[in-house]
């Protein structure tokens, strides 16, 4: 008895209909001050996306999920390095907490989650290995080398846009790039209203103004942007507390009175408290905002964990090692460039098939720029023989 094949009857479904069914959605359901999918610019067009079901800014998200960038944030410090406990915060943990903050603000605003989501998570791709500690030691060494300040957002920029696919880049849209760029989360801002009409020459010129001038003021192009800014805050602020708390370095009867009656004295306290104030002064704004007693609470707190934390000589222990070794590093690899010693792992693991735009358009102290600031803690530190490796404390 032969048995007939079975045939494939479903029928043929035109994917671009799908994304016209969720354009539409967006115009009826998102704010009108909301960043529509539709309107996503890239600077290189790929018109096939049309086709497709996958909206503009969901495509950023796929792609940075998909770097190798993204992969490495899984041991990239945030605060704390070289400490032996499993439960502190690393960049990866990080850089979710924000996107599910952001995500939770920008839902309740009537924003698009979706360009929330890929700026949020991309946010940190550029950060050096050993936090904000190397971006200075970095920076000092980038200045020295001409090639102007090292700032770990516009390296998120330059990792995504010129570094990753072997130079080619993930051809990101505009207003994903322009949020990673504006997201300083460290400036005290009470509001944040969008600066729009931005274009790719206006990042181009914001990403040379920011190498020359570290301090120059940016605001992001969108409110999905000024969200993601505040975000960042919001989901630090409170955890970078409860690990300095587990490590016993403060404890929490010391959170300054004020800032516990207004925000709470816990992680899940703070970010419920500044989450609702932004939604609650935000509410079918053109602008993102704290209330004016909630963002001086929290520029107090930020100011404590300042002092208490991030300046904290108690983990600032490996600290000259840390600077030695980044020179040591740069030096060496400068060297490696300028002699083509193709035997060092700046050729064998990070050159080795990149596309000629990248070396042709990169100096070679930039290329040592992005092959160093690209490194986990640890690729770092086996980049010396074992005995110059540095031991984590125990706190």
């Amino acid at each position: 008895m032969k048995m007939e094949k079975s045939k494939n009857t479903s029928p043929e479904i035109d994917l671009g209909l799908i994304q016209k069914a969720l354009n539409q959605r967006e115009l009826e359901n998102l704010s009108p001050l909301a960043a529509s999918s539709t309107g996503g610019v890239r600077r290189i067009a790929e018109t096939h996306l049309g086709k497709g079901y996958r909206q503009s800014f969901s495509v950023d998200v796929d792609r940075i999920l998909h770097s190798l960038a993204y992969t490495r944030y899984i041991d990239k410090t945030q605060v704390f390095y070289l400490i032996q406990n499993d439960h502190i915060t690393h960049r990866v943990l990080h850089v979710q907490l924000v996107s599910k903050v952001a995500r939770t603000i920008g839902r309740f605003l009537g924003l698009n989650e979706d360009l929330i989501e890929a700026i949020a998570l991309a946010h940190d791709i550029g950060h050096t290995p050993f936090g904000h500690d190397g971006e200075r030691f970095l920076s000092e060494l980038c200045r020295s080398n001409g090639i102007g300040f090292f700032l770990h957002n516009v390296q998120s920029v330059q990792f995504l846009d010129r570094v990753e696919r072997k130079g080619r880049g993930w051809n990101l849209c505009l207003q994903t790039l322009d949020g990673m760029l504006c997201h300083d989360g460290e400036i005290h801002d009470r509001t944040l209203k969008p600066q729009r009409d931005k274009t790719f020459t206006t990042l181009e010129e914001e990403l040379e103004r920011k190498k020359k001038e570290p301090d120059y003021p940016l605001m992001p192009m969108t409110l999905e942007g000024c969200v993601v800014r505040m975000a960042d805050t919001i989901s630090y602020i409170g955890r970078d507390l409860e690990d300095a708390i587990r490590l016993n370095m403060i404890r929490r009867s010391e959170i300054p009175v004020e800032c516990a009656a207004r925000l709470g004295d816990t992680n899940g306290t703070i970010v419920y408290n500044l989450v609702t104030d932004v939604i609650a002064n935000s509410f079918q704004k053109p602008y993102t905002a704290f209330s004016a007693e909630i963002s001086a609470a929290l520029e107090q707190l930020k100011a404590f964990n300042l002092e208490r934390i991030y300046k904290n000589t108690e983990i600032k222990g490996h600290l000259g090692s840390i600077r030695d070794m980044f020179k040591r590093l740069f030096d060496r690899y400068l060297d490696d460039m300028r002699k083509e010693n193709r035997q060092s792992v700046i050729f064998t693991q990070f050159l080795e098939g990149m596309a000629e735009e990248y070396r042709s358009e990169h100096q070679a102290s930039e290329i040592v720029r992005d092959f160093i600031s690209g490194m986990t803690d640890q690729y770092f530190l086996r980049q010396f023989p074992p005995k110059m490796r540095l031991e984590p404390k125990v706190l």
